[in-house]
């Protein structure tokens, strides 16, 4: 079995009293996509802020790419490679696709920006993710539907070479055409080799997207499962109990 991209190992977070994280292992290999599910209060906003630096880690170890690693801020993250995309999206309604894509990373020709060149590559951007939804790269994302917007949010994402990509409830509030195009547009992130973890309460997204299933309960990883391996029930048990003893008889 190959080293995962990104790996941790034993970590805990507390804020004062409350034990928030407790011994957490988890991992992302590359080329696949790890959905990571729990109750509400279970740990996963917060275990994604350590991964992004947003909250340092009491203890334990997360490693990247086979090596230990010290995230102390988003940029330490950004660095190395993952980027995340929040449920909020943090977009800027009145601002176009292309400088959306680029906000706070703008190319730049002397003192003035590079139109041409941001156009460009948030063009082939697009296209190596076969977004073909977007009418123009010139229209405001105030103008964009749901589905379209997370579309947006999810290319910004990709487009500095990033290795792994969380995205946080990335349906949430989308019918079922919008959804379809966000769950293969999740396929093909994976499928493009990029590490991606989709942190969601949906289980049809799950069983119908994910190669991994890592479930937290109440600070501590139940179980990282293969997505084949296991029933919806199964993961629902998990969520709800984190009994492993549910996973009977899987591999």
């Amino acid at each position: 079995m190959t080293e995962p991209l990104l790996s941790l190992r034993g970590v805990n977070k507390s804020f004062g009293a409350v034990h928030v994280l407790r011994d957490v292992d988890l991992d992302v290999a590359a080329g696949e996509v790890t959905a990571l599910v729990g109750d509400n209060g279970a740990g996963k906003s917060t275990l994604i802020k350590c991964v992004a630096g947003i909250h340092p880690v009491d203890d334990g170890e997360i490693r990247f790419e086979g090596r230990p690693v010290s995230i102390h801020g988003p940029k330490d993250a950004n660095a190395l490679g993952i980027e995340i995309v929040y449920q909020d999206l943090a977009l800027c309604d009145n601002l176009d696709v292309v400088h959306n894509l680029f906000l706070g990373r703008e190319i730049h020709s002397g003192i003035t920006l590079n139109e041409t060149e941001m156009e460009k590559r948030a063009g082939e951007t697009l296209k190596s993710l076969s977004v073909r939804t977007l009418r123009s790269l010139r229209q405001n994302v105030s103008s964009l539907s749901g589905g379209q917007r997370q579309t947006v949010a999810i290319a910004r994402a990709v487009l500095w070479n990033s290795k792994v990509v969380i995205l946080d409830e990335p349906t949430a509030a989308l019918g079922v055409a919008q959804t379809e195009q966000v769950l293969n547009l999740v396929r093909r992130l994976a499928d493009n080799g990029l590490g991606v973890v989709l942190i969601t309460h949906n289980m049809a997204d799950v069983m119908r997207v994910a190669d991994s299933i890592a479930t937290l309960y109440l600070g501590q990883m139940a179980a990282q499962v293969r997505a084949k391996d296991v029933t919806n029930r199964q993961v629902v048990e998990l969520i709800t109990t984190g009994q492993t003893d549910v996973l009977a008889g899987v591999a």
